[in-house]
């Protein structure tokens, strides 16, 4: 075992780093603690972690200091936890200059094939002089509950699908330096892209595959999830029951969904389950960053619980890829989108009922206090369309009085000649522009 240790070490340190698409993920810039690296299966934390490692090699670190190890690998099937200080008895064999004398980063991927791998390096980390990274697959790395297992000494980044601008990156367009002032024909080839963008979403593995060939890709994902995040790791049985709750979530984006509501149905269709085990799973999906609940704004706890909330994919094109209609939706993918848009600037996020009965799709709390009252539209052309929209908001900001109003359109033609029938303190732009800024308004 020493053996396959000492030579995984030795290929590492000759690894070359991959050519990636650059993420906009940040680390927390807070000194001395484990960085645990979060998301959804197949969004691309791997590559985060080589984006990291030649972070540091640019700063100047030396390249031997710089550690890639896979935990992935038949060869350690076997490894306990009490062996896993081997990896650094090995590496500090290799390289005896940089004991005490450099801080070595060591990037752990698939640690979590390890049991007990969290006592390792809590020791490493308050012991030794390094700076640890930890990633993997398994649910017990997809969640905030890593930052748990780490007591305190550790932060997490969440590693979303593409966002809008990486996903020109990776096509190798050009991403404008103020979305706000574009030509015609800039602006029309940024709303070609960014309809694309609603279709093939964000995973990288998706990217340039045909359609069906796509569908069959995430609709792979989503199962992958709901029998290793969710069925194995929590011993759920009931695989009929997960499976539609699965497909009725990815398949009504946006929609508010109730939990009695469901259960009644899956009843009448002599589905046998209990209330209590559909709350579990759903906050199971949800913990393994396949869906995203959003739950409506008030201050009540009650109200909160006993409203419906609203349920989103944590990327736009998994909702074709369960939509039995056979129909386009792109309202809902905007709408998702706009929902994991808000996620990545680290937004709190809720729904509105506003006095009148009217709904406005997100309230959005940024870090720094900001608040924005959030309307998606697809199509703003129709004058009666324009006034519902406005109405919500008009009808929720006296409510909000700190909150600012926005309107997010599909295209820049609507929403220039929208904006001349808002009302005060709303304003309306187009979806693309406002997930291309360089700095986040909201």
């Amino acid at each position: 075992m020493r053996d396959v240790i000492r030579q995984k070490l030795v290929e590492a340190l000759a690894l070359k780093p991959p050519r990636m698409t650059r993420r906009e993920a940040r680390l927390p810039a807070i000194p001395n603690k484990v960085h645990a690296v979060i998301g959804m299966r197949r969004a691309g934390k791997t590559w985060f972690l080589y984006q990291c490692l030649q972070d540091r090699l640019a700063a100047g670190t030396p390249r031997k200091a710089l550690v890639y190890f896979n935990f992935e690998d038949e060869r350690l099937a076997g490894l306990e936890a009490r062996q896993l200080g081997w990896v650094l008895e090995e590496y500090f064999v290799l390289c005896p200059q940089f004991r005490d004398q450099q801080r070595v980063t060591f990037f752990f991927d698939e640690i979590q094939q390890i049991r007990g791998w969290e006592l390792f390096v809590r020791r490493i980390h308050d012991s030794e002089k390094v700076e640890i990274f930890v990633s993997g697959s398994s649910a017990r790395l997809l969640s905030r509950e890593v930052a748990t297992e780490l007591r305190g000494r550790g932060t997490e980044t969440v590693v979303f699908p593409f966002s809008f601008a990486e996903y020109l990156q990776h096509h190798g367009a050009e991403r404008p330096a103020r979305p706000s002032f574009t030509s015609k024909a800039e602006r029309s080839r940024l709303e070609r892209s960014f309809r694309e963008y609603l279709d093939t979403g964000g995973f990288p593995e998706a990217q340039g595959l045909p359609a069906a060939e796509r569908v069959g890709l995430l609709q792979g994902y989503a199962d992958t999830v709901v029998f290793r995040d969710v069925m194995e790791r929590y011993g759920i049985t009931n695989v009929v029951a997960l499976r539609r709750l699965v497909r009725h979530l990815l398949g009504a984006a946006g929609g508010p969904f109730s939990v009695t509501k469901f259960y009644n149905d899956l009843r009448s269709q002599n589905v046998a389950v209990a209330r209590e085990a559909l709350h579990h799973m759903l906050a199971h999906l949800e913990d393994a960053f396949l869906v995203r609940l959003v739950s409506l704004a008030t201050t009540s706890e009650r109200q909160r619980k006993v409203n419906p909330r609203k349920v989103y994919p944590i990327d736009p094109a998994l909702i074709s890829a369960f939509d039995r209609s056979g129909k386009a939706n792109p309202g809902h993918a905007l709408e998702t989108a706009v929902l994991v848009e808000l996620d990545r600037r680290k937004c709190e996020t809720s729904y509105v009922f506003t006095p009148s009965g009217y709904e406005v799709d997100f309230l959005a709390r940024s870090w720094n206090g900001r608040l924005t009252l959030i309307q998606v539209a697809t199509d703003l052309s129709d004058q009666a369309t324009r006034e519902r929209e406005f109405r919500a908001l008009a009808d929720a900001l006296p409510a909000h009085r700190r909150a600012q109003g926005l309107v997010l359109t599909l295209t820049g033609t609507d929403s220039m000649a929208a904006q001349a029938d808002a009302p005060k303190g709303v304003a309306v732009r187009p979806a693309w522009e406002w997930m291309l800024e360089q700095e986040a308004e909201t």
